[in-house]
């Protein structure tokens, strides 16, 4: 503030006398008196009307304007005053503090320019007998409007900008979320799964305990009744586990079944968000791959976490498959009461022989850089949640034998309601 108001008062004019002027410095303070909410704005308007008179006499210093300093200190010294004056009136109105009302902000400032500038005046009235006439002070308040409404125009154009900063941050964030509960969403599914096999092992180990138990009433071998302790051992370990699963799955389920606003959301956004992730993802894999997405038909709202499962999957696979460059497809249709869900890539496709063990839970062709498996449950995953919902997936070969399109077809009511 203390560099560029004094700068920008040398843009200036003269409209009463070679002594008053009125430059672009009153609205640059006035900007950073607006910008600088924690800046006390006496102190403020103080320094700055020291520094643009002494800035004042040093220009003049240098262009021979003045022969001496005195003369220009009395040629400069009236600044001082709008400045101090110009800030005890920004702080007594109060203006910082309805720096939201841009009207009235505009018309405050122009007031406090005014008399500002009438106190400006008044002062050179005093030491030089300058007079002040009835057009000077309509120059004055035309002025003094268009500089405060050329700030109030530049603030309103920054806090624009700065909504549409938190806007987009704000996006990212909810974006992050969202793949953060549609990945619980997914585990939870595992661990319902595990629950049931949890579930099997401990009646048949409790099944396993009565027979040898019965076994021992017949044939009276201590080495029996070893071995059905061992057994109801097991089974109660086993219990124990799914309790702790239990408990565990009704935390997720809970967090993710809870009804809200973002529980259900339009195909488009839901598309865009897949795209714009993996689009990072293939980023962090070093790889330039473009993912288009293409949507026909109307569509109501999808519920979020089933659709990003299940289509984020696909997608992340597909990226995976890709060796450094590729394209990514995904297209969507509704078909009647159907929704088409088409994943295509131009990776290098599933060999024949591979095809039937694609959806087997365990079978992977992905190893990271340290020669480590996947786990090779994403499309086994996938295929269950489809049949889940009466829905049918299938792997098709691409377009010329090039590359792999999944296609999933899936009943809407599954999807758009919650069961």
């Amino acid at each position: 503030m203390l560099i560029t108001v004094p700068l920008a008062g040398e843009l200036k004019f003269y409209p009463v006398n070679e002594t008053f002027r009125i430059s672009f410095g009153a609205p640059t303070f006035f900007f950073f008196l607006l910008l600088f909410q924690r800046i006390p704005s006496v102190f403020a308007g103080f320094l700055t009307g020291i520094t643009v008179v002494c800035f004042r006499i040093v220009i003049d210093l240098i262009a021979g304007n003045h022969s001496a300093w005195e003369d220009s200190l009395q040629a400069h010294y009236s600044s001082f005053f709008f400045y101090f004056a110009y800030c005890v009136l920004f702080y007594v109105t109060g203006v910082r503090h309805i720096h939201n009302r841009t009207i009235l902000v505009g018309l405050m400032g122009m007031v406090i320019e005014v008399l500002a500038d009438l106190i400006e005046f008044l002062s050179q009235h005093v030491l030089l007998n300058n007079v002040l006439t009835w057009g000077a002070v309509q120059e004055m308040l035309v002025i003094a409007l268009s500089h405060s409404f050329i700030v109030i125009s530049f603030l309103n154009m920054m806090k624009l900008y700065e909504a549409q900063s938190r806007e987009q941050q704000t996006r990212k964030q909810n974006e992050h979320i969202l793949m953060l509960i549609s990945t619980l969403y997914e585990e939870s599914i595992h661990l319902k799964k595990t629950l049931q096999n949890a579930e099997s092992i401990s009646m048949k180990s409790f099944e396993l305990y009565q027979g040898l138990q019965e076994l021992h009433k017949e044939q009276m071998a201590t080495n029996v009744e070893s071995f059905a302790k061992k057994a109801l051992v097991v089974a109660g370990e086993v219990h124990e586990i799914k309790k702790d699963n239990q408990r565990i799955f009704a935390g997720l389920h809970k967090l993710i079944s809870d009804e809200s606003i973002t529980d259900y959301m339009d195909i488009h956004q839901l598309v865009d968000i897949i795209r714009r992730s993996n689009m990072k993802y293939a980023t962090l894999l070093e790889k330039d791959i473009q993912i288009t997405a293409s949507i026909t038909g109307t569509h109501p709202l999808y519920h979020v976490f089933m659709m990003l499962s299940l289509i984020n999957n696909l997608v992340a696979n597909a990226v995976e498959a890709i060796q450094q460059t590729g394209a990514i497809s995904i297209e969507i249709d509704r078909v009647g009461d159907l929704v088409e869900i088409k994943i295509h890539d131009d990776g290098p496709g599933v060999p024949p022989r591979r095809k039937g063990l694609l959806f087997k839970p365990g079978f992977t062709t992905k190893y990271d850089r340290t020669g480590n498996p996947s786990t090779g449950i994403g499309l086994s995953y996938v295929q269950q949640l489809v049949e889940q919902w009466q829905g049918e997936i299938s792997l098709q070969d691409g377009v010329n034998g090039k590359g792999t399109t999944f296609l999933m077809r899936l009943p809407i009511d599954p999807i758009t309601k919650k069961e």
